[in-house]
């Protein structure tokens, strides 16, 4: 269960074959920071997207993933970590 006071982190990747992100959050277990998930999303590539470069990939998993997410980030402190 995600705890709204905490900042998030938003993992990230892109390939030739899909978009895939990876919400996680560290929150305090027996007095001991402990990073875990929330949630995790995962699509195929379109073929129009084929043709993007590295760059314009991880850029349209990052929209993709804001978009999809945009219930839990809206109005949070989140990192993106990507490659």
């Amino acid at each position: 269960m995600p705890d709204w006071k905490l900042p998030f982190k938003l993992y990230i990747d892109a390939c030739g074959e899909g978009l895939g992100a990876a919400l996680h959050q560290t929150q305090i277990i027996n007095d001991k920071p402990v990073e875990g998930p929330i949630c995790f999303i995962s699509r195929q590539i379109k073929p129009t997207e084929e043709r993007y470069g590295a760059s314009q990939m991880e850029c349209l998993c990052l929209v993709w993933a804001l978009e999809k997410l945009h219930y839990y980030l809206d109005g949070t402190v989140f990192d993106v970590i990507t490659d």
